[in-house]
This record gives structure tokens, sequence and C-alpha cells, in this order.
């Protein structure tokens, strides 16, 4: 069952990361990831509902979320299957700076799985189920 670790409502294609990410030196500064070594590379999470396993790395990739946040090029709400303070922390920074929130959420693999990649992805904190995939 999935958990919130940050309110908000998001929608946006799913895009699952088929390795960690750091926001620090993986993601460039128009949402693209440019971590020469992730096997994603190239992909954009620019609105995207974005599910990866954590992130990865370091501390400062709670700053570049919270301006990619600000710059409107941040994934439209984050997925995470094991909890990671500092994703939460950057949204969070820029939900309180900014005043844009992008949701986080704790999900299972398997709620993952129930949900077709490509698809359009709802997250909305407030309802029941908070994770639903539409028709597209």
């Amino acid at each position: 069952m999935s958990e919130v670790l940050l309110e908000g409502h998001g929608t946006g294609p799913l895009q699952r990361l088929r390795a960690p990410l750091s926001f620090w030196g993986g993601v460039g500064p128009d949402g693209s990831i440019i971590d020469g070594h992730h096997p994603d590379r190239g992909a954009s999470v620019a609105g995207a509902v974005l599910a990866m396993s954590a992130g990865r790395g370091s501390s400062s990739s709670s700053s570049v979320l919270a301006e990619l946040i600000r710059a409107g090029v941040a994934p439209a709400a984050l997925l995470l299957e094991t909890r990671d303070a500092i994703v939460v922390t950057g949204a969070l920074v820029a939900a309180e700076i900014y005043g844009v929130r992008v949701p986080v959420v704790l999900v299972s693999p398997d709620e993952l799985d129930d949900l077709p990649a490509g698809r359009i992805v709802v997250v909305d904190t407030d309802a029941e189920p908070v994770l639903r995939a539409v028709l597209s």
C-alpha cells in the first residue's frame, strides 16, 4: 500500500527508471538525464510521473530538484520504492519557497507493476487510491 511522503497532485506519463538517479550531476537544467552511466540517459523527467527505486548520491540533489521544480522542468510526481529524505527535502523546499508542490509517494514494486509504462498516471494524495492510470 502506498504511503504519502509529501502531499500534492500530479499527472503525467509514467516513466520507470531502470536505476536510481542523482538529480545532482544526473539531470540537466532542461530535465533530461545527463548522467553518462545511467541506463536511461537522454530521457526527460520533465512532466513525467517518475518512478524509481530510490534517489542516488549527493545531498545536493535536493537543491537541484527544487530548482527543477522552480523552472517547471521537474517530474509531475515522484514514486519511490525506498524512502529517500533527500528527494523529499527537495520537493518540500520547492513547495515552501516557490509554492509549487510535487507529490512524493512511497510505493511497493507490486503497485508499480500495476501501472503500465507510458500510460498517463494521476497521483492525487487526497484521493483513494492515490495512484491510478487513465486511458491514453
